[in-house]
């Protein structure tokens, strides 16, 4: 009768409920699942288990041989893994900037550099990343699944301190001194927090929401309880693939998986130090030790218990999944835990993103499977060939009588015998022959067909797998006989190890996304990250909510290397023509690729020193050149000015010869009115004219002379008249 099937009501009777659910799961309820999912589970464990003994050399892959023959297994399998490991491992732990954070929208373009240093800072100093990223891809060569579990490592504690009470008065002689601390706040948030005391700090918060500068007065001490976070980060662990339970009709997608069961061993004291566990008093510890609960592994072959309850370790099972919690018909995501019989949390799923914290990373997918394969299972066969085919040819010269020498029992009489023996000259029998009667045995020649079986086994697994190891030794014929052909190789080989660096990116970008997904939720309100020796970077909780886009920038030697040569030969074709800018660009390129940050940042702030010769070069190039624009314009200008004084000459020229024929008509004009009388006529006329114009003056003046005497007469009338 297995746990599940113990369980029954009256235990869940004496745990009180946990939460205000309508419709709270039980133990039970929650056990069926861990029932109902054990059978595929403890298949997958099963073939997991095989792909390791043939890598380890243990278990089922060790072989079961006559006494007195070979026993030896040839590592195929891990001379194929420990070629893996580097070569993937590599690529996440070359770069200091592992992620790269782009922003969807245009809003989100601060949040994505803030995000973009807090996940680089977080992997590089809150995580061990190197030991992470080598498990993860150790984990995923040897198993061929990768199941990641991400949390929120949080601890605070408290404690009393004599503090100074302060109070906060309006000085405007403390304007200046806030003007400094704005300016330092920010250009230098981390000085900022870490040396200006905190009641400075205080102070001029307060002048800030107050607009008044604001001086902190002190006017006693107390002591205070206050409380101080010790962590605060995200976490990730690679799991063991013993302990933990997926949803089999899930079909190859952990986002459509209605649960996760995870058991981990935990112990009273870290339990009560986490603080969300409850009924920890209930729990009976002997009953759910490691050694007791067979649901769990434990690579901890000891017996060893700690004396003390607080200190003894214990399974915890934790329950991530949906449930139907108020009745609706909808579920909600979940988390619940349970020690032996006892349900010690039940709450909903605290990450904001509302998924599973678990990522699955397949090595080699299989379709419509969460699991995926190792090269293992690709090499198994390969394995035992090459290990019969080796044991043979062990046993033909470990079974020889090699070294031993026989003689005729009348080559040598008693005498010689000895002498022969002690390596001394001897004298043999005159019938019998030495070379006849002596013979000494020697290993015997290995047939070609074993050497050539062990050689087709080791380059089927090359194939096979895409590594190219040292089976055939570092030559020409290891690789092949045309160029062609090797780089052919080449581009495969290299081909395949991206596409499964391919897949490990992606699991590492997932995580990242739930990293930013729970930053913008747990972190403190302020948070400060080092860049450089003199930059720094205060990340707010409020600029990480946003959509982004996660990069890694990740990607293998051969490619790097690639790139580095095109490059190169890009700057060969280029020559010394083209501008320096875009020559140390590709410099920066290169070395990027050739993983050199020190050369990186000298050519970033490379500044090039004029020349002095080459600078006075250019000034007498550029005079030389103004003075022959100038000399060119005055040119034009003298030119222009001929053209028009021979402008003018034509056109005095022409008026001279207008003027000369207009006094050559008038002449000939008057010579014809002469000559028909119309001068004579028009003198006649104009003498008339004249002569009836004085007569009629001479008329107007008569006239006028009447008019002036009849106004003298008035005017004596009026005077005799007053």
């Amino acid at each position: 009768m297995n746990e599940a099937e113990q369980y029954t009501k009256d235990d869940e009777v004496e745990t009180p409920s946990l939460t205000k659910w309508e419709k709270e799961p039980t133990l039970l309820e929650l056990k069926q699942d861990l029932t109902e999912s054990r059978n595929d589970h403890d298949t997958h464990v099963s073939t997991v288990d095989g792909y390791l003994d043939n890598l380890n050399i243990t278990g089922k892959a060790k072989v079961k041989t006559p006494e007195g023959r070979s026993k030896v297994v040839p590592k195929l399998i891990r001379k194929q893994a420990e070629w893996r490991y580097a070569a993937l491992s590599e690529p996440f732990l070359s770069t200091a900037e592992m992620f790269k954070v782009s922003p969807v929208t245009w809003e989100d373009k601060a949040g994505s550099i803030q995000n973009q240093l807090l996940l680089n800072n977080q992997f590089n100093t809150r995580m061990k990343k190197v030991n992470f990223i080598d498990e993860y891809v150790r984990t995923g060569v040897d198993e061929g699944t990768i199941i990641c579990r991400v949390g929120w490592e949080f601890e605070e504690e408290t404690y009393e301190e004599e503090t100074d009470d302060y109070e906060f008065v309006v000085n405007p002689d403390y304007a200046p001194l806030h003007e400094e601390l704005a300016q330092m706040k920010k250009e230098n948030p981390g000085e900022y927090y870490s040396e200006v005391p905190d009641e400075l700090q205080e102070a001029h918060e307060t002048a800030i929401a107050s607009g008044e500068p604001i001086q902190a007065v002190l006017v006693g001490s107390s002591k205070k309880e206050l409380t101080r976070t010790l962590k605060n980060y995200p976490t990730a662990e690679v799991c063991d693939y013993r302990n933990v339970i997926i949803d089999p009709t899930c079909n190859g997608d952990i986002d459509k998986a209605g649960f996760v069961i995870y058991s981990f061993e935990s112990s009273l004291s870290q339990l009560k130090k986490d603080g969300k566990y409850k009924n920890l008093d209930r729990i009976v510890v002997s009953n759910a030790s490691p050694l007791a609960q067979s649901d769990h592994a434990t690579d901890n072959e000891s017996n060893f218990t700690f004396a003390d309850k607080p200190r003894q370790k214990m399974v915890v099972h934790e329950y991530w999944g949906f449930w139907d919690i108020d009745g609706s018909g909808i579920v909600k995501p979940i988390v619940a835990a349970w020690v032996g019989d006892t349900m010690i949390r039940m709450e909903e799923n605290p990450f904001p993103d509302q998924k599973l914290p678990f990522v699955i990373v397949q090595y080699l997918p299989k379709r419509k499977s969460i699991h995926g394969e190792p090269d293992g299972a690709l090499l198994e066969d390969n394995q035992k060939i090459l290990g019969a085919t080796m044991r043979g040819m062990i046993d033909i010269m470990g079974r020889s009588a090699n070294g031993q020498v026989g003689t005729r029992k009348d080559a040598l009489d008693a005498v010689n015998k000895r002498r022969f023996r002690n390596g001394q000259d001897y004298e043999y029998n005159g019938n019998v022959d030495p070379r006849l009667g002596m013979f000494m045995h020697t290993y015997p020649e290995i047939p070609n067909s074993a050497q050539f079986m062990l050689q087709q086994q080791n380059q089927e697994a090359d194939s096979l797998t895409g590594v190219q190891s040292f089976s055939q030794g570092v030559s020409g014929e290891a690789m092949g006989d045309v160029a062609a052909g090797v780089r052919g190789a080449l581009d495969a080989a290299s081909k395949r190890e991206l596409g499964i660096l391919r897949r490990l990116s992606a699991g590492i970008v997932e995580i990242g996304r739930k990293f930013i997904s729970m930053n913008a939720e747990f972190l403190d309100e302020e948070e400060v990250v080092r860049i450089t020796n003199d930059e720094f970077v205060a990340i707010r909780r409020d600029d990480l909510a946003g959509e982004y886009d996660l990069k890694l920038s990740i990607s293998t030697a051969e490619e790097d290397d690639n790139k580095a040569k095109e490059m190169a030969f890009m700057l060969q074709t280029l020559g010394n023509k083209v501008d320096f800018s875009i020559v140390l660009k590709i410099l920066i390129n290169i070395a990027r690729l050739r993983k050199m940050p020190d050369l990186v940042k000298e050519l970033e702030e490379y500044e090039p020193k004029p020349d002095p010769f080459e600078e006075e070069k250019q000034k007498l190039e550029l005079e030389l050149l103004r003075a022959q624009i100038e000399e060119t314009k005055s040119k034009a200008v003298e030119n222009n000015a001929e053209a028009r004084l021979d402008m003018s000459k034509a056109q005095e020229t022409g008026a001279k010869a207008e003027n000369l024929q207009s006094d050559t008509d008038k002449k000939n004009l008057d010579y014809v009115e002469q000559e028909s009388g119309v001068t004579q006529e028009r003198d006649l006329q104009k003498s008339g004219e004249q002569a009836r114009s004085q007569g009629k003056l001479k008329l107007l003046d008569h006239e006028l002379g009447k008019q002036d005497e009849g106004r003298k007469e008035l005017k004596s009338y009026l005077n005799r008249g007053s």
